[in-house]
């Protein structure tokens, strides 16, 4: 698979082990990243909101980087989170990802600073102009306090490497327009596990998953479903999933994930600070969406 088609279907944002005392454990990373590949992702997306990267510095993120391209060793394209508030820090950031092996960046919307739409247009075009890289933007509102809207999405659609979107406004009608008017091969991405089955079925491309990390075989079933037309089986992962979908953010993501992760025999749940452990109250909470989604105790009838 080449050109853009490569990065259809299923991108799992890596969550990033570290060690108690705070490091980055990039052994635990690679053995993550391996079990990601083998339950049959289609490429790997360490550095971004998942990945804690707003508390790694440039030196860290590019090492996150440089570990998962040797853990997926070719087999799969590597997608490097690349974003920040300050248009300069994610060109530095572009770059390094591009020293350290990537594929393609995600950038993410600058967050807190609130750009007019012509400040997002010129921030990410410098971007794009970092390197020769594809870039897949990244507008999740929730997070950033903007919203790339659909306007200025068409707009960066018009530089070459440009590519793709991910969207996670949860607003269907915005990126129904989206899908309805993008330019031929500009993919439309999911950003969100739970809209992931609606977008399928407006014509989306494929999803940047949470959900992945802990269920990648089955994530990777339902999106391949849906861009097949199979919509029965992808209702039927779905529905399995959705309960685990929605636990991911009972508390801040990435900190029911991870928890999630280890409790599934991955690597230890350690946050940098100002995230924290999960609660107790929605530990068991999560628990029992492991267990309905069938993977831990076997779920009954699950499909």
């Amino acid at each position: 698979m080449t050109g853009n088609e490569r990065f259809r279907g299923v991108g799992v944002a890596l969550v990033t082990p570290f060690h108690a005392n705070g490091a980055l454990d990039l052994d635990a990373l690679a053995r993550h990243a391996e079990r990601m590949i083998e339950g049959g992702v289609d490429y790997l997306v360490p550095c971004g909101t998942t990945g804690e990267s707003a508390t790694m510095d440039l030196r860290e993120q590019a090492d996150v980087i440089r570990a998962t391209v040797a853990a997926a060793a070719g087999r799969v394209p590597v997608v490097a989170g690349a974003g920040g508030n300050a248009t300069a820090d994610a060109v530095a950031k572009a770059r390094a990802a591009a020293d350290a092996g990537a594929d393609a960046l995600l950038s993410v919307a600058p967050y807190y600073n609130k750009p007019p739409q012509e400040g997002l247009y010129r921030h990410f075009e410098a971007v794009a102009a970092a390197t020769d890289l594809p870039v897949v933007l990244y507008n999740v509102p929730s997070r950033t306090s903007s919203n790339i809207r659909p306007d200025t999405v068409l707009r960066l659609a018009e530089i070459p490497n440009v590519i793709a979107i991910k969207e996670a406004s949860g607003d269907l009608a915005q990126i129904g327009t989206l899908l309805h008017d993008r330019p031929d091969g500009f993919l439309v991405l999911s950003g969100d596990d739970e809209t992931t089955l609606p977008l399928l079925a407006l014509g989306a491309d494929g999803l940047i998953s949470v959900v992945a990390n802990e269920a990648p075989a089955e994530i990777a079933e339902l999106v391949r479903a849906g861009l097949t037309g199979d919509f029965a089986r992808a209702r039927a992962l779905h529905n399995r999933l959705l309960d685990l979908m929605r636990c991911n953010f009972i508390e801040t993501n990435p900190i029911p994930v991870k928890t999630a992760v280890e409790m599934l025999g991955g690597p230890t749940a350690h946050f940098r600070s100002p995230l924290v452990p999960l609660s107790d109250a929605a530990r068991t909470i999560l628990e029992e969406a492991l267990r309905a989604a069938g993977l831990t105790e076997p779920a009954g009838n699950a499909p």
